[in-house]
């Protein structure tokens, strides 16, 4: 399986269903921040602990995907679609070194249309 950043550069598109993301790579998933794009000074909430039971989300790899279930949330689509909002994940390819900073990046989650989602390499998730 190819990693993110090819995934990304070659267009490939997710899906989302309710509070459920499925994305077409694997990937070592360190933070993940909702953004609502409510005004200038709306600053993204950062979710980061993964761990078993925290209440905010849970995650499964397939053969060919990741999905992220984030449990807290009603409908993603309706809360962030429409240029409402974004997800923001900082990630690094599966199997990499995530201390060498060049192997982390930030990968903006945009709601394409209906339960379609593009995906966006970024520098920085609060210069958007």
């Amino acid at each position: 399986m190819k990693g993110f950043v090819q995934a990304i550069h070659d267009g490939e598109k997710g899906m989302i269903f309710k509070n459920s993301v499925y994305l077409p790579f694997h990937l070592e998933l360190l933070s993940v921040w909702i953004g609502k794009e409510m005004s200038l000074l709306a600053v993204p909430d950062l979710l980061t602990d993964f761990s078993d039971g925290n209440g905010h989300l849970a995650i499964r790899e397939g053969e060919q995907y990741t999905n992220i279930v984030f449990r807290k949330g009603g409908d993603l689509r309706k809360e962030l679609g429409r240029s409402k909002g974004h997800i923001i994940l900082n990630a690094a390819e599966k199997g990499s070194n995530i201390f060498d900073e060049e192997n982390r990046h930030y990968i903006k989650i945009c709601f394409a249309n209906r339960h379609i989602l593009d995906f966006e390499l970024i520098e920085d998730p609060f210069y958007l």
